[in-house]
This record gives structure tokens, C-alpha cells and sequence, in this order.
């Protein structure tokens, strides 16, 4: 299957994300969970000027939704700007970027603070609140790119933003029969932004999540189950406006087997063996697998292969510092 340009499409929160190693009591003096993700409340305004002064920071271009479809260009390596990303305000890694560009907000930030295998995310949005569906997703010129894609990502942290630009996308994909593709992104989605995520749902033809993701839904829904092969398959389940695609779940946990629903059936797929000594930042995995799954998926490659490309970027990406990657891939 030939790639096109602008075949795949995803639009989230660009962020800045500053990596820092830290210690319990960091964590603890700020009250944040060693694996989390959270909205950086008042409390966390000085975490940020605390953990840029730590001696070894490193800065990447990040935001969950920028880092999939970066690594599923990454991954697809020609053409370029296979990918499209739209949010609001840095053009690099061959993705053709359209920024929505304001000046009353910094670019947003996400601190990103290690300890050990865990890492736990404080994002501070800042301009990423500020996109404006009217004067950027509405406009002609950049609603064409949207018509141009095949397939659709969009990370669960967008639902905080702009619920709106999200539905528009998901509802024209299924107007369409085209792949849109969610992810759950953090326990306090389900939690806080349970009504727009429910909107958008019967839209949704790929749902992604982790474990923990997978559970707290499960539990806001009611669905009284923590096996996460049934929770799988109640997500299924839900409501679906387009009845030519049946939805497909997938749930990744860590270093466990992968979750995911094949036709009616729930199966479980083995991730690749790493050595423990070989972890340097688990931060950026799932999006890294979501990347790999997205580079196959827009190629029309079946499940299994999508999931085989998910866990061979993820596995790529956590033997190195934040989201990145080396020049080309080594994927059969």
C-alpha cells in the first residue's frame, strides 16, 4: 500500500517536556504519584522552576499526540509528511506542522519527573489551552488537510482543550468510513472529562489505553470487572455510530502482554524482551507504541502487524532519553 502525504492525522497539546531525574522526596513535596499524569495545579508552580535547576535536564519537543505521529513518520521514513499535526504552537521531524500561534501563552510544559522505571508528568498547558477551533481547525486551508487523511489520532489530553475540534474530526472521519483513533492518556480523563470523552466514543474506531487507564474507565463506566480482557470487551461493545468498522481495543501493560480485541475475540500479545539494565526512560512508551501501530495501520497492514510495529517503537524509545529515536528504523 502506497503512503500518501497528510494520510494520517493527529492534533493534540504540543509541549515542551523537560526530563529530570528526582527523588522521593521530590515527589513527595509536591504530592505527585511515581507513575501519573496530571494538570499542574497552583501548587505545582514552583516544581517547575525547581526541576530546571537540577543539574541534568533534558528538553524535547513533546506533547502525547506530536510524539505518536513523529514516531509514525520516523517509523514510515518516506514520503515525508506522511503525518499532519495540528495544535497550538516548532516545525521538525518531517511532520507537516500547522501551529495555531498566539501570544497570550508561553508554549505549554510538561515536566517529566523520573524515578527509576517511573516517571511521573505534570503538564503545564499554557498556550496548548488556548486553540481556537474557529480560527484554526474551521479555516478552509487547514480543514482541507483534515479531508486529505486516511486516519485519525487524537490523544485524550485534547478533550481538556478543545472537546469541540475533537468531535468535528471524529464525526467527518465517520461520515467517511475513515479511522479515528482515541486514547484514554491518563486515569483523570475517565475521571474529570468522563461527559466529552462519551461524546466522542461512538465515534471512536481504535481506542488505546494502559492498564491503569483501562481500569479507572472501567470503574467511572460502572462495569464492575477488573479482568482487562472483559473490560476490553465492554469497551467494544459501546455504542458505535459507523457499523462498517467494528471498534478495536487495545490496551498495552508495560512489560505484561498487550490487550487487544481481534474481531470478537480478546487476544493477548507478548511485547519484546528488554533487559531491565537497558531502561533509561520509560516516559514516551505509550506513545511510541501508538506511533509504531499508527506507521502500519495507515499502510492498511493487518492488527497483529500494527501491534508487532507498536512494540518495536515503544521498545525502541525506552532505551533512550525522552521521546527520540535514532536516525532510521530497524523494523521487519
Amino acid at each position: 500500500m502506497q503512503t500518501v502525504q497528510n494520510a494520517l492525522f493527529g492534533m493534540g497539546n504540543p509541549l515542551l517536556d523537560i526530563s529530570a531525574v528526582v527523588d522521593k522526596d521530590f515527589l513527595d513535596k509536591y504530592g505527585l504519584k511515581p507513575n501519573d499524569q496530571i494538570l499542574a495545579e497552583e501548587k505545582h508552580k514552583a516544581l517547575f522552576d525547581e526541576i530546571v535547576k537540577k543539574s541534568k535536564v533534558e528538553y524535547h519537543a513533546g506533547g502525547s499526540t506530536q510524539n505518536s505521529v513523529k514516531i509514525a513518520q520516523w517509523m514510515i521514513q518516506e514520503p515525508h509528511k506522511v503525518a499532519t499535526f495540528f495544535g497550538c504552537i516548532a516545525a521538525e521531524a518531517h511532520v507537516d506542522a500547522h501551529y495555531y500561534e498566539q501570544s497570550q501563552e508561553p508554549t505549554g510544559t510538561c515536566a517529566a519527573c523520573i524515578t527509576g522505571d517511573n516517571r511521573s508528568l505534570v503538564a503545564n498547558l499554557a498556550a496548548a489551552n488556548c486553540y481556537n477551533k474557529e480560527k484554526h481547525l474551521d479555516v478552509d486551508s487547514n480543514w482541507s488537510l483534515v479531508e486529505k487523511a486516511r486516519v485519525y489520532y487524537i490523544a485524550g489530553f485534547f478533550l481538556t482543550v478543545s472537546p469541540e475540534s475533537i468531535l468535528k474530526v471524529a464525526k467527518h472521519a465517520s461520515d467517511n468510513n475513515k479511522i479515528f483513533g482515541l486514547n484514554l492518556s491518563a486515569p483523570f480523563i475517565s475521571q474529570f472529562f468522563k461527559e466529552p470523552l462519551m461524546k466522542v466514543m461512538p465515534y471512536v474506531d481504535i481506542i488505546f489505553g494502559n492498564e491503569t487507564e483501562a481500569a479507572t474507565f472501567a470503574k467511572e463506566q460502572g462495569f464492575e470487572t477488573e479482568d482487562i480482557a472483559e473490560i476490553a470487551r465492554r469497551v467494544q461493545s459501546l455504542p458505535k455510530v459507523n457499523k462498517n468498522r467494528q471498534r478495536i481495543v487495545v490496551f498495552t501493560q508495560g512489560r505484561e502482554d498487550t490487550v487487544a480485541t481481534v474481531g470478537d475475540k480478546v487476544k493477548m500479545f507478548p511485547v519484546l524482551d528488554i533487559d531491565q539494565n537497558d531502561i533509561v526512560d520509560t516516559n514516551g512508551a505509550g506513545d511510541a507504541f501508538v506511533g509504531g501501530f499508527l506507521s502500519e495501520l495507515v499502510q492498511e497492514k493487518p492488527l497483529e502487524e500494527c501491534i508487532h510495529a507498536g512494540h518495536y517503537a515503544a521498545n525502541v524509545i525506552i532505551r533512550r532519553v525522552g521521546c527520540t529515536f535514532p536516525e532510521k528504523p530497524d523494523f521487519h
